[in-house]
């Protein structure tokens, strides 16, 4: 098993973060399959970050995105996807780029649907559950953790959201924060806004974003490597780190001449010197953590190496039968039938929640990358 000694304290903030959320997100989907409800394959982080907001009635496009700390754009493609899976509607006419971001305005009010709804109510209960299944599982462990995460968490001085935005690049930017410190934050929450103060220390002095050197350019070096061996390295999805434009600067992408077939895929020198200060950064924060913030870095992340290193990530890490990263074939969300897509991504699913079950510390990301065709999850 990889040992964690060596690797960047966001990055193990990261494979904790990512573990909670499969368990969770494997939970979720077993008990709205039971009611019924839509959206069985949505993921924590749309909780965290947007439709607890609408718990109270529906709330305009613009206040969601004031209470989501999110810019108005980057709500709109949400809503678009969640008005799609028939999650949430928009009180308003049916409109030109339905299931879109397109031409959604600011005053238009965001309700959940009556299939959203009763899946939505499953969440409070359920985070609370979860909170206290894993303090039962990792005791001494989980108690310095919380303790750890909630020290600095209220000592950080931006206004966070609850959940870590989905970004594949850079981090959109946060105010001062102004709420109070609050007690008894649900460990998600602990996790997502410690996580994302560190990655923002790191891109405000980085060129690169945090997603892609901590991923895909972490794995990668001067020796061709087969492509589809970066979504196996890093845990992540075909979708999040598949070469895309975002890699373009950072790689370079040939014919697999070995295999035959396909591409191989490199550094550049830009992605070597991105690798490069990815180590040093990381390293440096932390540095900067332990003189700011005292004994609670070091406690924070003995706690999380123990966790790592321990048994019981792999035990909530194998999924219930009948979901989908179970092997069950269900439709994609917002869709009645299965086709082919829905096949591949179960398959996908499968492999990676394989990896993780038998070495969650040497598989789960080393930052999370939300993929919208799974629900916003990993």
């Amino acid at each position: 098993m990889m040992q964690t000694a060596g690797k960047p304290l966001s990055a193990l903030l990261s494979q904790i973060l990512v573990a909670y959320t499969v368990e969770h997100d494997c939970e979720f989907e077993r008990r709205t399959l039971q009611t019924q409800g839509g959206g069985a394959r949505l993921s924590l982080v749309l909780w965290l970050n947007m439709l607890r907001f609408l718990t109270h009635g529906p709330i305009s496009v613009r206040d969601l995105a004031s209470r989501a700390l999110s810019d108005k754009a980057a709500v709109a493609a949400a809503l678009g996807c969640l008005e799609r899976w028939g999650v949430v509607a928009l009180q308003t006419e049916r409109r030109a780029g339905f299931g879109s971001g397109r031409g959604i305005r600011p005053d238009w009010p965001v309700r959940h649907t009556a299939g959203g709804k009763e899946a939505v109510g499953i969440w409070p209960d359920l985070i609370a559950e979860l909170d206290f299944r894993w303090s039962e599982r990792f005791g001494a462990d989980m108690t310095k953790l919380r303790r750890s995460l909630e020290a600095l968490e209220r000592r950080i001085d931006l206004e966070l959201p609850h959940g870590l935005p989905p970004a594949l690049l850079k981090l959109p930017e946060f105010g001062p924060r102004k709420s109070a410190a609050e007690d008894g934050l649900p460990l998600p929450a602990l996790l997502s806004r410690v996580l994302l103060a560190f990655a923002l220390d790191f891109e405000r002095e980085s060129q690169t974003p945090i997603s892609l050197c901590a991923n895909a350019l972490r794995v990668l070096g001067d020796t061709p490597i087969p492509e589809a061996e970066i979504v196996k390295r890093t845990g992540c999805s075909q979708e999040t780190v598949g070469i895309g434009w975002q890699l373009n600067p950072y790689v370079i992408v040939e014919s697999d001449a070995a295999r035959g077939r396909g591409k191989s895929v490199r550094l550049s020198e830009a992605g070597v010197e991105a690798q490069r200060e990815y180590c040093r950064r990381t390293g440096d924060i932390e540095s900067t953590w332990e003189k700011r913030f005292g004994s609670a870095t070091k406690e924070l992340r003995d706690s999380l190496t123990a966790l790592l290193n321990g048994s019981g990530l792999s035990g909530g890490l194998k999924p219930p039968p009948g979901t989908t990263r179970a092997g069950a074939v269900t439709p994609a969300l917002g869709r009645v039938d299965i086709g082919p897509a829905a096949r591949r991504r179960m398959r996908d699913l499968v492999m990676q929640t394989e990896a993780f079950v038998r070495d969650p510390a040497g598989t789960l990301p080393h930052y999370p990358l939300w993929d919208m065709n799974r629900g916003f999850g990993p």
